[in-house]
């Protein structure tokens, strides 16, 4: 893991109005997210990490603050340069899978390599992930745990420099979960992708060399974790 800094963000807010009244999604955050880092967001549902995210991510856009990546500026950032920084820099995990169900495994990760710049396969992307025997499967016939596996292949195939995963063992039991978060650590231990993931739940954070704890629209605390677990050794 490199000490520089991929993200920078400073006194972040985001606000949403409707009619007349203000829902204060993020007060003031201001973090660095440093290159190779697997950084764990942990909070209850509505405490802005999500939103954070999605900023990160350049699908939503700070009310007031500044965000950089790589140290290009995002606040004020063109729709279509947006755009090309979602599809060359950043892989998206979400809870559900969103996999297309009338193509395999590998023709789900391929709608991503067919429009990147330096893609791995399918095949690779797969493999990385522990599917290499499933990759001609369709996703009703997948487990939920190896859907989200395929999603995570499909994400990871581009080679972007960050990984962003929102709630990704939400809808799995234990097992399942720990197999995904296996998943997740390999490929910031084989590609050296920035990961971050958003979660309630506490055990997660072990695996993670940050924690951030949100907090009503801000970052309560962070702190490190000097001995990280296996995502086996996690408490569910």
């Amino acid at each position: 893991m490199s000490h520089d800094p991929v993200f920078v963000m400073h006194d972040v807010t985001k606000v949403y109005r409707t009619g007349g009244a203000e829902v204060w999604a993020l007060r003031g955050v201001s973090a660095e997210l440093a290159a190779g880092e697997v950084v764990v967001m942990l909070g209850p549902s509505g405490s802005g990490k999500s939103t954070l995210l999605n900023i990160m991510g350049g699908l939503d856009r700070v009310s007031g603050g500044r965000v950089s990546f790589q140290g290009k500026d995002l606040t004020d950032a063109s729709d279509r340069d947006l755009t090309l920084y979602r599809r060359n820099h950043v892989g998206f995990v979400f809870q559900f899978y969103n996999l297309v169900p009338s193509l395999t495994a590998r023709e789900n990760v391929a709608l991503v390599t067919e429009i990147a710049r330096n893609p791995m396969t399918p095949s690779e992307a797969l493999e990385l992930v522990g599917l290499t025997a499933r990759q001609d499967h369709f996703p009703a016939q997948l487990s939920g745990g190896e859907q989200q596996r395929v999603a995570i292949a499909r994400a990871i195939a581009k080679q972007p420099e960050v990984l962003l995963c929102d709630e990704p063992t939400g809808a799995l039991d234990s097992g399942t979960g720990i197999m995904v978060l296996e998943a997740l650590t390999t490929i910031n231990r084989t590609l050296g992708t920035t990961t971050a993931i958003i979660t309630h739940n506490a055990g997660i954070q072990a695996i993670a060399h940050r924690v951030f704890q949100f907090v009503d629209g801000r970052i309560e605390s962070t702190h490190g974790n000097e001995t990280r677990l296996a995502p086996s050794q996690v408490t569910w």
